[in-house]
């Protein structure tokens, strides 16, 4: 059940929310809180719910924000009159107009009573907008529990600049006609491809093959690498909302309404058990952070590969069941950059990814429309003055800029230039002791 509430209901709400806040701090007084840090967004264990959010142009004054809830991620309740499993959650989002600065454009704000049934894993509520043509949008959504009193936030942009760029397309499963938030395709996946602006008589598929590069490490002062070649094949199909298409080989795929227009919808066939990491062969390829090249390539070129990983990772964590637990640190890590990071490529090929796995989740997290600035604690520093001893802390900060893509919104890149000093061989070097790397651990610097 869905439904938007009067603006007493909302103030009542958050007053309940700001005593329980208040009441809280009075007993955690020595903690500063940092309200606009966003850390918990690229940290699992603080982040009980991971909904999926798209927004689909369906007009010139309208967009829809669709947003996704795992039943997994949900707290079912039957302390309600009816006895029956209900999740409850508040969505609050303020529409942003970029491109006149920072202009606040619409605002929506949704109760919504989650209902469990039996063997549906997910729960998809729309939430439609008020736009205008020709304009960048920022979507700022706040999801509140009511019942854990939890709350998460995320940050959407958009745009209606053009009539044939992604957000002008509805991809959905061809035979459960679910719409798709991840453009990451499953292994024999069918989908459908909707384009919501009138009606054309081709798609044209341009095929680019899949980008293999890594970044280099952080210390480097060197540019991105990024996709600059030209795609492989372009093909030209009959249009239709109701055709199949499923697309078998590793690479990108543009979908666009014109042979010239290079803008679309992407979808990514980015291997067989992507995201995860179940060959020795695939992974092997994330080493590349700790490894040397010579390294990565007697890895690659090994009869038996799993053998040949298995002993990397016993060398560096001395025996197996440190290596075990090295193993499950680092592709845990691996798991997550490429859930959270992935672009056109592998999450853990972009920069953001490579700084996650070696240092981890980062402690601070700020959010612009322009990038992201991850903090990383350093040792504390601890002084007395006196009789009065004071605790300072210090963060290694990395800052990402958000960069135009044709095939992603979700493409940053690092600017290295804004941290000189970033403790790299020291990362590497723990790591290949056996050591997961914490700057906060004075040992390992």
């Amino acid at each position: 059940m869905k439904n938007r509430i009067s603006t007493r209901a909302i103030c009542s709400l958050f007053t309940i929310t700001l005593f329980i806040a208040t009441f809280s701090s009075c007993k955690t007084t020595q903690q500063t809180v940092d309200s606009k840090d966003l850390s918990y967004l690229y940290n699992p264990i603080k982040n009980p719910i991971s909904p999926r959010y798209n927004v689909i142009n369906q007009s010139d004054e309208l967009s829809v924000l669709s947003v996704k809830f795992f039943a997994n991620d949900l707290f079912f309740s039957e302390a309600n009159p009816q006895g029956i499993p209900t999740a409850m959650v508040l969505v609050t989002v303020k529409l942003f107009n970029i491109s006149q600065g920072k202009l606040l454009a619409d605002t929506a704000v949704y109760n919504i009573s989650i209902v469990k049934e039996t063997g549906k894993p997910e729960y998809v509520y729309n939430v439609p907008l008020k736009v205008e043509k020709g304009i960048e949008y920022l979507a700022e959504i706040k999801i509140l529990d009511r019942l854990r009193l939890q709350v998460v936030q995320a940050f959407v942009p958009f745009n209606t600049l053009s009539y044939n760029n992604k957000y002008n397309f509805r991809a959905q499963g061809h035979f459960e006609k679910n719409e798709l938030f991840n453009p990451v395709l499953r292994v024999n996946e069918y989908i459908n491809l909707i384009f919501t602006r009138g009606s054309v008589d081709s798609l044209f598929i341009s095929f680019y093959k899949p980008f293999r590069e890594v970044p280099d490490p952080p210390s480097m002062l060197l540019p991105e690498k990024t996709l600059d070649y030209e795609p492989e094949q372009v093909v030209a199909i009959p249009y239709s909302d109701t055709m199949p298409m499923m697309f078998p080989r590793e690479g990108i795929y543009l979908c666009s309404t014109g042979r010239n227009i290079k803008e679309g919808f992407t979808f990514l066939n980015l291997g067989v058990s992507y995201p995860a990491m179940v060959t020795p062969e695939v992974m092997i390829e994330p080493l590349v952070y700790l490894a040397s090249q010579v390294e990565v390539a007697t890895l690659r070129s090994a009869v038996k590969s799993k053998v040949a990983l298995d002993d990397f990772w016993i060398k560096c964590g001395g025996n197996v069941d440190k290596a075990r637990e090295l193993i499950r640190i680092y592709y845990t890590r691996v798991l997550y950059s490429n859930y959270y990071f992935t672009s056109y490529k592998e999450g853990w090929r972009s920069e953001r990814g490579m700084i996650y796995i070696i240092y981890g989740p980062p402690d601070k997290v700020y959010k612009t429309s322009e990038g992201e600035r991850w903090g990383y604690r350093k040792p504390v520093i601890k002084s007395s003055w006196g009789g009065r001893y004071r605790v300072s802390e210090e963060y290694l900060f990395f800052n990402f800029k958000k960069k135009e893509n044709l095939f992603s919104d979700n493409d940053y890149y690092l600017s290295r230039s804004e941290t000189l000093v970033t403790y790299w061989d020291q990362a590497v070097s723990s790591w290949r002791k056996g050591i997961v790397f914490r700057l906060d651990n004075p040992e390992d610097i």
